[in-house]
């Protein structure tokens, strides 16, 4: 077998009669920003592509300080904000691992661990109750990190959230408005930052108008989907309500489809509002009324404060940032004045 010739920067550089920071310089995505020729530019990749060169990753970590590798810890319901935030990366020359923290602490402690000793450039996290100790850590280690979602009181750390209580409150004082008096507002059973302020809000506004609160809370253990079904089955069924606000698009997914199938009915008796929205929520009859979180610019405020603190040359700042972001309110069919109801 012929022995194939082994290319280092420096043997391309004296092929191509350039220096051994040109080629970097053009391997790195840098040559634009340097005056370099894009004739030049398109003859060095197209000769490292016909000799097979490419660069050592271990090499340019060691070089650059940098993995140009970008951490996502999200849920699995995050996957559109995930595609975001990859093309975010992919343009700033970022490479993107995504791992799915759906309830699984164990695994996502060991994960972050895990890529922490790899050196990679940051994190992007939405974190669960357990994590609030690593989290902590990887702040206190001055680590590039950014929570999306939710955070920690206790934590000192950058985080990008939408206004849980203030959406939460509009929601309820759209329903009221409508002339629903008895709204059931169904929400998972959880100590996390959105929920709760989910939750506050919704207390907010029936306090308010002197209602009735109607709140169900469904258990946060683990459970098989046709568990969850049946739980949530139960609640709807209970009929003692003119309305629903969903807390989760989750919720509202299982929701519908328990409806649809068993409860008919009550899309046309009932008002229903969802806290996230989706593709088929404005297909359903009649659509179904949603919060919509601005995902596009959630993923451009992660990818601009991590890649802030990565470039960051000195130690990081010790007042991070915390970005309130308001939803847009899709008003549809489900959420107007049924002619059923009589105001009380």
């Amino acid at each position: 077998m012929r022995n194939q010739k082994k290319h280092t920067l420096k043997s391309i550089a004296l092929e191509m009669g350039v220096s051994v920071a040109t080629i970097s310089f053009i391997l790195n995505d840098k040559a634009e920003e340097k005056g370099i020729s894009s004739k030049l530019i398109e003859k060095v990749k197209k000769y490292c592509d016909e000799v097979g060169y490419r660069p050592n990753p271990l090499a340019q970590t060691l070089r650059t300080g940098k993995s140009q590798v970008i951490v996502v810890i999200l849920e699995n319901i995050y996957s559109r904000l995930a595609r975001i935030i990859e093309e975010i990366a992919y343009q700033k020359g970022y490479q993107v691992i995504f791992c799915s923290n759906n309830n699984r602490d164990d695994k996502t402690k060991k994960l972050i661990n895990l890529f922490k000793d790899r050196k990679v450039d940051g994190f992007i996290i939405a974190p669960s109750p357990n994590l609030e100790s690593e989290i902590k850590k990887l702040a206190e280690d001055q680590f590039p990190l950014v929570l999306v979602d939710r955070y920690f009181e206790g934590v000192e750390a950058n985080h990008v959230i939408t206004d849980n209580t203030l959406t939460a409150e509009t929601v309820t004082e759209k329903l009221v408005q409508q002339g629903f008096k008895k709204i059931l507002f169904i929400v998972p059973e959880s100590t996390q930052s959105q929920i709760s302020g989910r939750l506050k809000g919704y207390k907010n506004v029936i306090a308010k108008h002197s209602l009735q609160e109607h709140i169900e809370i469904l258990p946060f253990e683990d459970k098989s989907l046709r568990e969850e079904n049946n739980i949530l089955k139960e609640i709807i069924s209970k009929n003692d309500y003119d309305a629903i606000f969903f807390a989760t698009g989750y919720y509202a997914r299982l929701g519908l489809e328990i409806i649809k199938s068993n409860f008919p009915e009550y899309l046309e008796d009932k008002g229903i509002y969802s806290y996230d929205d989706e593709i088929l929520f404005k297909l359903f009859t009649p659509s179904i009324s949603a919060v919509y979180q601005p995902l596009e610019l959630i993923g451009q405020k992660l990818m601009e404060i991590l890649l802030k603190e990565i470039d960051s040359k000195e130690e990081l700042p010790k007042l991070k940032e915390k970005v309130v972001l308001e939803c847009e309110f899709r008003d549809r069919e489900s959420s107007l004045n049924k002619v059923s109801i009589t105001p009380q």
